[in-house]
């Protein structure tokens, strides 16, 4: 079989994305594996697939795969693209609003930069003290659509992201499912620098839009800063993210970026 597909960037987390309107595309895990993997591959951090909304809650809905073919619930950067494609490939204009496994998620265009909600965060967990290799880490933790933890480093550059990562997203505190880590730097008020390990694709990512949004709101709590907060990724792009405080919590959460298209082809499974 020949698979049509697009390649997409958002913030230097990329995507395979593939129209499946018609639902006549079935993939296996290895396929998926295969698909994302950057030798053998198209290469990517994880694949999606546009299909129908079967539920009336949205317009259209993505079935979202890890690089691993695990299933993946939410990502931030993942559906600035998965918009975009919508946009280019349905025609429409104005904003879309798509279903994945975390919720209902609009997305609203301003030429190539877009702006999507995310489900209301939950989980909220601060200040837990969890031992490392690196010693005693304070911890924050939320789930915004996926899983985050986040830990304040003083400087990101020097910051061991892949050991450091890869313990605490196995680490026994957060079984059996781990969780993303994130790693941020205080650069000035109002505005960060984040590194993301990200769980499922095993390793450092660019960018990961989930997990910025999760520092930006801990970051407030712990540092007082008001919304809108600017986040600086490991890809070099600015992201911006802005909420509201819900008591203890946060509502309304937007993040805005960029969403790239890369380039287009076939590949033969």
């Amino acid at each position: 079989m020949n698979l049509e597909f697009t390649k997409m960037n958002g913030a230097g987390n990329d995507f395979v994305l593939v129209d499946d309107r018609e639902e006549r595309i079935s993939l296996t895990r290895e396929q998926v594996t295969r698909l994302c993997d950057r030798q053998r591959g198209v290469g990517a951090d994880g694949l999606m697939l546009l299909v129908p909304c079967k539920t009336g809650k949205a317009d259209w809905a993505w079935r979202f795969y890890n690089s691993d073919g695990s299933d993946a619930e939410m990502c931030g950067n993942g559906a600035r693209c998965f918009a975009r494609f919508i946009q280019k490939v349905v025609g429409v204009k104005d904003g879309v609003t798509f279903e994945t496994l975390a919720g209902v998620i609009r997305a609203d265009f301003d030429r190539d930069r877009v702006t999507v909600n995310l489900t209301p965060p939950v989980g909220l967990r601060m200040n837990e003290s969890i031992h490392s290799s690196a010693g005693e880490l304070t911890v924050h933790s939320l789930n915004t659509g996926v899983p985050h933890a986040v830990v304040f480093v003083p400087d990101a550059d020097a910051t061991t992201v892949w050991l450091t990562g890869r313990e605490l997203r196995f680490h026994e505190h957060f079984a059996p499912k781990g969780t993303n880590v994130n790693f941020a730097q205080v650069l000035e008020p109002g505005h960060i620098r984040v590194r993301t390990y990200e769980r499922g694709v095993e390793n450092e990512t660019l960018a990961c839009g989930t997990g910025v949004s999760a520092a930006a709101m801990i970051t407030s709590k712990v540092h007082g800063f008001a919304s809108p907060i600017r986040v600086r990724v490991q890809g070099g792009d600015m992201l911006e993210v802005s909420f509201e405080a819900a008591g203890e919590g946060f509502r309304d959460v937007r993040l805005t970026g960029p969403a790239d298209f890369v380039f287009s082809g076939k590949i033969e499974l």
